[in-house]
């Protein structure tokens, strides 16, 4: 009886591997008589890309918050001219109303109730406070594109018109509100930031506008990015563009009417009051932190996370359940004609009849 040789072993062996094999394997022999084996598992595209598609849509919800925020920043104060026999009746989302939500968004609240005039008429009357007893009103708020007035037991009586590139000039305002014959005095510093408040807040104003319009855009563009990676890169420059402005935006605003409440307060004596807006900046920097986290879900997808086409081409398989059991069969089934690294035998090569 003829002893079987290792070549009869080894084909018996790959014959009971091809019956092991699932149907999805397939083999062709090549010119040189190697196995290659072919494997064409179906792909669930929607769920492989599942993981992206998850960031996707965070983004654009972060977009949209930011968008939200943005706007409540550029509505503010945003009135129609009034009178005092004609209270305001805003349209849009600032100052809508006496509500405290909408009454409370304001860059800088100016308070002039107890202010110290250097002069006073001859008739003058004291009506309440001295600033309406001078013709002034109690206090001023700011917005991004005009400027509110009222009274501390009435409320805001009256907003300036709308006006683009707006600018709060506290001195002329004062100088056309006050009775002929009384004088107030303002701290030397107001007149010498003037300029730099003219000029900031020209900037400020066009980066909150650009900002707001492009995080617009990104909630319906941004979702490009799940067809290529090769979309990721330009929408992370875009995002990163609407970030910038909003965040630059932001940080204007705060540092602007940061030195100007120093400014007009420094003079105790003359009993000039001023705040800031927590709610107005709490919006701002909540649309600005947003829009950043927005940017960088887009920086992390432009080389994370399979695309539809990196599931089409193969070069990134994505959610491994979208395979099924084919990538488990894969690894638990090793596939027939793979070159397995043997340890080279140094020793004496044994002849066939040494063979057991």
């Amino acid at each position: 009886m003829a002893l079987p040789t290792f070549r009869s072993l080894a084909a018996r062996r790959q014959e009971q591997k091809k019956e092991q094999r699932p149907d999805r394997v397939k083999e062709t022999d090549s010119s040189d008589g190697t196995v290659t084996p072919t494997r064409t598992p179906a792909v669930d595209i929607k769920k492989a890309t599942s993981t992206r598609r998850h960031a996707i849509i965070l983004s654009s919800f972060f977009f949209l918050v930011s968008v939200v925020f943005l706007i409540l920043v550029n509505r503010s104060l945003f009135s129609h001219q009034a009178s005092r026999a004609n209270p305001p009746q805003q349209t849009i989302i600032g100052n809508l109303s006496n509500r405290s939500v909408l009454r409370d968004t304001y860059f800088f609240k100016l308070d002039l109730a107890n202010i110290i005039p250097a002069s006073t008429p001859a008739d003058i009357t004291f009506v309440n406070s001295l600033a309406r007893s001078l013709g002034l009103h109690d206090f001023y708020q700011v917005g991004l594109w005009n400027f509110c007035e009222g009274y501390t037991d009435e409320g805001i009586t009256s907003c300036s018109k709308p006006k683009n590139l707006y600018w709060f000039n506290p001195v002329e305002i004062l100088l056309n509100e006050l009775l002929a014959g009384a004088t107030i005095a303002l701290p030397a510093d107001v007149n010498n930031i003037l300029d730099l408040i003219r000029l900031a807040s020209h900037f400020m104003f066009g980066c909150f506008l650009a900002g707001v319009c492009m995080n617009f855009v990104n909630i319906f563009i941004t979702p490009v990015v799940l067809i290529s990676r090769w979309w990721s890169f330009p929408i992370a420059v875009w995002t990163f563009l609407s970030a910038l402005l909003t965040t630059a935006a932001a940080i204007i605003a705060t540092v602007m009417f940061v030195i100007f409440r120093n400014v007009i307060t420094s003079q105790a004596g003359l009993n000039i009051g001023g705040s800031l807006g927590i709610q107005m900046f709490a919006f701002m920097w909540v649309g600005a932190a947003f829009s950043i986290f927005g940017f960088v879900i887009h920086l992390g997808l432009s080389c994370c996370c399979a695309s539809k086409r990196d599931v089409r081409t193969g070069r990134r398989k994505g959610n491994k359940r979208a395979y099924g059991d084919a990538i488990l069969v894969e690894k638990k089934t090793p596939i027939a004609g793979r070159r397995r690294f043997r340890i080279p035998n140094l020793g004496r090569r044994k002849m066939a009849g040494e063979i057991v």
